[in-house]
């Protein structure tokens, strides 16, 4: 019973690591670096509108 329960554990460790090397492979992939690079930019979209609005409330 103990050594199934080891085997068990391994098993999912085994696994677990697995899916870890798959999300690794899928983040640095090159074909998904174009989407990347365009969500990384979205939060920078609104930066010139939030600027005129500061540069219109100073005046």
């Amino acid at each position: 019973m103990e050594s199934d329960l080891n085997t068990l554990r391994s098993l999912v460790t085994l696994l677990s690591f697995a899916g870890f090397l798959a999300i690794v492979v899928w983040a640095y992939s090159r074909r998904n670096r174009s989407s990347f690079d365009e969500a990384a930019q979205l939060p920078f979209l609104d930066e010139p509108a939030l600027q005129a609005n500061k540069g219109a409330t100073h005046e």
